[in-house]
């Protein structure tokens, strides 16, 4: 799990939930009309603007930006070096049943071990980090509408509160719960797009980016130990991939 995720997600909802008591109680801020206009509102447009596939997809991937550990690079130059140092002793068989807790690079051994020449084991892998970019894409594109959404449909449910007020002002009784409806639908639109769907969006752009440089780091260097070269250039090539910070320390 993902630490800086986890400690965001609690102290942001936690301070809320504290302001919220310290300012009279949770209780008055719950207003389902105001429920049912921004949250059901927005996820039903948002269904509006994709496949019912992309939309529950989108959600198990965003699942995705507090559960995904990001791959130490430097543990899978090691692997990989590992690996190469196996292979010129005993060929590219002795690989098979090698221990790899990757399971992108343990696709790629078993391209290698099955004997598929470099063209094939490369555009198979390229393949495979392709849609798994565009699956995040997908991904992020669902929050992104959210985030789009959520803040108009609470402009629509003020809309809608102001309305109901103006329309009862002989009535006093009824003056509240419309105001309720006008302020606390604004309240959820902000909430669920800067509390959720911007920061999950912008965390899956950035696990994207940290799952296609580790995966092209893997296909470079399971195509080098399929080369045969040295298990020590394969290195030295694959520390490119490593911030130069994290390199030096790794030497140290």
């Amino acid at each position: 799990m993902d630490i800086a995720t986890l400690i965001g997600v609690i102290g942001a909802y936690a301070i809320i939930a504290v302001a919220m008591v310290l300012a009279g109680g949770l209780g008055q801020f719950v207003d389902i009309p105001s429920v049912l206009i921004v949250v059901v509102g927005s996820h039903f447009i948002v269904i509006m603007k994709h496949s019912l596939p992309q939309f529950f997809g989108g959600f198990k991937v965003g699942l995705k930006s507090i559960m995904f550990k990001s791959e130490d690079l430097q543990q899978l130059i090691e692997k990989i070096v590992e690996l190469a140092d196996a292979a010129r002793k005993g060929g590219l068989l002795s690989l098979e049943g090698a221990e790899i807790p990757n399971e992108f690079m343990k696709k790629g051994v078993s391209l290698l071990v099955d004997g598929h020449n470099a063209e094939v084991v490369e555009d198979i892998m390229r393949k495979d980090i392709s849609l798994s970019v565009q699956r995040h894409e997908t991904g992020a594109s669902v929050f992104k509408s959210l985030a789009d959404i959520a803040p108009a449909m609470g402009m629509i449910g003020t809309l809608v509160g102001l309305v109901g007020m103006l329309a009862n002002m002989d009535d006093p009784k009824a003056i509240g719960p419309a105001m309720a409806v006008a302020l606390l639908t604004t309240l959820y639109g902000a909430v669920i797009a800067n509390m959720m769907a911007i920061p999950v969006m912008e965390k899956l752009e950035l696990r994207n980016e940290e799952e296609k440089l580790s995966n092209n780091l893997i296909v470079d260097g399971l195509l080098s130990i399929q080369a045969g070269q040295n298990p020590r250039v394969i290195e030295q090539m694959l520390q490119g991939y490593v911030a130069e910070s994290k390199r030096a320390k790794a030497e140290d």
